[in-house]
């Protein structure tokens, strides 16, 4: 009996620790993350949670007016942030904005001049925030990077581009591309991209100086190696992140300079697409150089990336400013061959997209509808679709616990999905 005894209350209490794991892990993967930077929390435009089986695109969480421009949000911790500016063209300013995500309330703002630089658009702020470590990190239009603390505002250092990469003026559409953070590095691209400690600003190295593009750097593993790749005007550089030297170059030029987009990377595969008719190219770095695996003109993308899920990528087709209309395609990542197109009569027009890790693709319009489709290369099925903005969206969504957050180029943002 005392044996028994004994191992009855062990056996009970395996059982209710499992028990207990159980709903601790089940309730863990089904809560919302959060997006605390440029493509979401992988830097791939996925979400790292399932899109909930209640959300809808027509149900309003709250408004909000954060000023003119095209920067994405990020969130993290309940908080909100992104850029604005003012809209005036002479002695304006631009303005981080926190928000409470939930409500929309204006938590705290940290504002500096700047010029709007409207070129063919509204202009503004084109940079997305970067959230980590209880900091935001911001680059503006006119190449003002700060980091401020994320709770209360306050300034804890601050970078001038210009100054720093020895540029009189920004580059003609401005400083657009986002913050990335790779351990305390802080990678800002400026034609020059520049390795900055993330704690207190102070420069660390400068890669060589390329034409200055608008797109982001992306980091990728090459082996037992995180290398850095950046779409610059010039062409796809590869970088290491201890010194900011050189490792591979390959050309890769488009119409008017605006190689505008992120490197998506599978492993050491950098898939590059960029609008103006140029088309679209798959390379392999393997240590020492760049070699291309195929070239086509299936995907051309003006400024908003394409999303890689499950070996196939879906994008949109096209440049804003041309007499195209663009088109949304789905391609597969290793061939390039591809597998569908969704013609110009469904009206996405130069929209962007993001997508989530159970395989839904959510869809910004241009002109302010958002779309839920399936992730399938069999064919463009619609789910849901709701009228969330008005104006000029061009500008990818993000998604955090749930909701769907969004902006368009005048500044209104709206949070949608469910109660």
């Amino acid at each position: 009996m005392t044996i028994v005894s004994s191992a009855f209350p062990t056996w009970l209490g395996r059982c209710c620790f499992l028990w207990l794991a159980l709903i601790f892990f089940s309730g863990f993967s089904a809560r919302g993350q959060d997006w605390p930077k440029w493509r979401g929390p992988g830097g791939d435009g996925i979400a790292s949670e399932v899109l909930p089986a209640e959300f809808d695109p027509e149900t309003v969480l709250w408004r909000g007016q954060v000023g003119v421009g095209y920067a994405s949000v990020a969130i993290a911790d309940g908080r909100l942030f992104t850029l604005g500016h003012d809209g005036k063209e002479t002695g304006g300013q631009e303005t981080l904005w926190c928000l409470d995500a939930k409500t929309g309330a204006v938590l705290w703002k940290h504002s500096w001049d700047a010029p709007l630089l409207p070129n063919l658009h509204e202009g503004g702020p084109a940079a997305t925030p970067l959230v980590a470590d209880g900091n935001v990190f911001v680059v503006g239009k006119n190449g003002d990077a700060w980091c401020c603390r994320a709770d209360t505002g306050a300034v804890r250092w601050h970078l001038d581009l210009l100054a720093e990469t020895g540029r009189d003026a920004p580059p003609e559409w401005g400083f657009a591309g986002s913050p990335v953070l790779h351990g305390e590095l802080l990678l800002l691209e400026a034609g020059v991209t520049l390795g900055v400690d993330s704690k207190n600003g102070e420069v660390v190295w400068r890669s060589q100086p390329f034409r200055p593009a608008y797109g982001s750097p992306a980091l990728f593993e090459s082996g037992d190696e995180t290398r850095i790749a950046v779409l610059k005007t010039d062409g796809l550089v590869i970088l290491d992140p201890g010194n900011g030297g050189t490792l591979a170059f390959t050309p890769w030029e488009t119409s008017f300079d605006t190689n505008a987009t992120t490197p998506i990377a599978k492993g050491a595969a950098l898939f590059v697409s960029t609008g103006y008719d140029r088309g679209c190219a798959l390379f392999e770095f393997d240590g020492r150089q760049l070699a291309k695996r195929y070239e086509n003109l299936s995907l051309s993308t003006h400024m908003n990336n394409a999303v890689l899920l499950e070996g196939y990528l879906y994008g949109f087709d096209g440049t804003a400013h041309r007499g195209r209309p663009t088109e949304f395609v789905c391609l597969e990542f290793e061939s390039g061959r591809e597998r569908w197109r969704v013609p110009p009569t469904e009206s996405l027009g130069c929209g962007s997209l993001i997508a989530t890790r159970d395989g839904h693709l959510l869809i910004l319009t241009e002109r302010g509808e958002l779309v839920l489709a399936k992730a399938s290369p069999s064919g463009f099925e619609v789910e849901k679709r709701g009228q969330i903005l008005g104006g000029r969206c061009w500008t990818p969504p993000a998604l955090a616990d749930g909701v769907l957050y969004a902006r368009n180029a005048r500044g209104d943002v709206v949070a949608v999905g469910r109660d």
